[in-house]
């Protein structure tokens, strides 16, 4: 979420903002932060030893070619920089107060990231099973209904949208992998309940072409409940 008070600059952030004018606009519950440098820049940083940002730089490297998502600029032990793209959260005030318009672009956006991203050929590994994150094993998983690339965290957050709500590219792709599609429908399904209220659900599903499932839902949401 977005810090409510300041917070202190790494030093690695600050000798890439280099001057410019710097703020913090996100903080996660293990301690990482990310700034965008004169709205022209973005670092992502994680405390040492925490969080190995390695991976999100490799996941964005291989998407890059096949779907929009932030250039990697520069990349330290434990921090990278991105060119930001235009457009705003889905979460932003604009769309908190218009969320018919903003679930209908997740559901468009998550879709046409899984049509976009090909399964031969990607490296990674997402949620299935036990899931590559998990801390431990959930039983009697459904039977995979479509395997795709998942964004791996597809939370309204990191969606971003024009003003005419047309979906601009997705960014946090730290976990994006191979898994069925109801890993990332799932977990943004219940996101619309965290910030827009209830009710906006099967909207979600609706625009990405899918009925609900509520056994794969279920299942998916325990496997993102165990998750890092």
């Amino acid at each position: 979420m977005r810090p409510d008070s300041p917070v202190e600059v790494p030093d690695e952030v600050a000798r890439f903002a280099a001057g410019r004018p710097l703020e913090c606009v996100w903080r996660n519950e293990l301690g990482g932060l990310t700034f965008a440098v004169r709205s022209s820049d973005y670092v992502k940083w994680s405390p040492p030893g925490v969080v190995d940002l390695g991976p999100e730089v490799e996941r964005l490297a291989w998407a890059a070619r096949h779907v929009v998502v932030p250039r990697v600029l520069t990349t330290g032990p434990n921090w990278f920089a991105t060119a930001a793209l235009p457009g705003r959260s889905a979460v932003d005030p604009r769309w908190l107060a218009e969320p018919a318009t903003a679930v209908r672009a997740l559901g468009r956006g998550l879709r046409l990231l899984h049509d976009a991203l090909p399964v031969d050929g990607c490296p990674f590994p997402g949620r299935r099973g036990s899931g590559s994150r998990a801390r431990g094993p959930v039983d009697d998983p459904p039977p995979v209904d479509r395997a795709v690339v998942c964004h791996g965290d597809a939370c309204a957050p990191n969606t971003l949208l024009a003003d005419d709500g047309a979906v601009v590219g997705h960014v946090d792709l730290g976990a994006l992998g191979v898994a069925d599609r109801w890993a990332d429908l799932a977990v943004a399904t219940w996101s619309t309940q965290r910030n827009y209220g209830p009710d906006w659900e099967e909207p979600l599903l609706d625009a990405y072409g899918v009925a609900p499932d509520p056994e794969r839902t279920a299942y998916y949401r325990r496997l993102w409940d165990l998750a890092d």
